[in-house]
């Protein structure tokens, strides 16, 4: 069993940054891909970045060159740097990560979110 939870979230002027972070906790036999989401008000949950156990990274193109995703294995934590924020990034943002428990069997887990509001 893995908890996430997110932190870093706030209110935040357009053309601002924030960084968040997500720390796992509990057992596993490893941590896999680890990722953000985020939904805004009345839209679909997307995909922000992902980041490999091994670093290689991906982002939505939407957040490309402004935003990075790092991870820090030993204490089980990733982070998402935002840099040169819209009011359009406004949303409630996810963590997530992809386990093999201690069984080896594939699990996701979410954390529950932490709200990031960019004011124009």
């Amino acid at each position: 069993q893995l908890q996430l939870v997110e932190s870093g979230g706030g209110l935040v002027q357009a053309g601002g940054s924030l960084r968040l972070s997500c720390a796992a906790s509990g057992i596993a036999f490893r941590i896999n891909d680890m990722a953000w989401y985020r939904q805004a008000p009345g839209k679909q949950r997307e995909l922000v970045a992902t980041i490999g156990s091994g670093g290689n990274t991906n982002y939505a193109d939407c957040v490309k060159g402004r935003f990075t995703i790092s991870r820090d294995n030993f204490k089980m934590t990733v982070y998402l740097q935002m840099n040169s924020l819209k009011p359009d990034d406004t949303a409630v943002y996810y963590c997530n990560a992809d386990v093999w428990d201690i069984t080896r069997t594939a699990m996701e887990y979410w954390g529950k979110g932490t709200l990031v509001t960019v004011s124009s």
